[in-house]
């Protein structure tokens, strides 16, 4: 069902601000900053190993990582996973009685289709689902 963590959603103030300590600090590299207009997001990619780090800044207030910092604070907003077959994915959880936010996938940021769960059904996280259809 789940081939691995694809990235770990972190919300953050600022993009400027936040990407220097991934970069300087940490060793990593952003290779890509990419604006999700109708998610009211920009976000920005670092690799590692085989999974990812995705920053999250808000570019409206009302949107859902403005309202989230807005309530928790910058930190860890979401774990997503890369998955096959992602709308037999949602079929199959939902029919299992999780709670879905999408019951249909999504573009999101680097052009995957993206689902999100729930995290009423989820113990309290948030969860992504993520499949890349170009690879």
């Amino acid at each position: 069902m789940l081939s691995h963590i694809e990235h770990l959603g972190i919300a953050v103030k600022s993009l400027e601000v936040a990407i220097p300590f991934w970069e300087e600090k940490l060793g990593l590299k952003c290779y890509k900053i990419e604006e999700v207009a109708d998610q009211k997001v920009k976000t920005a990619f670092f690799q590692i190993g085989a999974s990812k780090i995705e920053l999250l800044e808000s570019t409206d207030p009302e949107g859902p990582i403005g309202k989230f910092i807005e309530k928790k604070g910058e930190g860890i907003h979401h774990i997503a996973f890369a998955t096959k077959n992602i709308e037999q994915q949602l079929i199959t959880l939902e029919q299992s009685g999780v709670q879905l936010i999408d019951k249909m996938p999504r573009k999101g940021a680097e052009g995957l289709d993206i689902a999100f769960l729930h995290p009423k059904s989820t113990h309290g996280v948030l969860l992504e689902l993520c499949e890349n259809k170009n690879s």
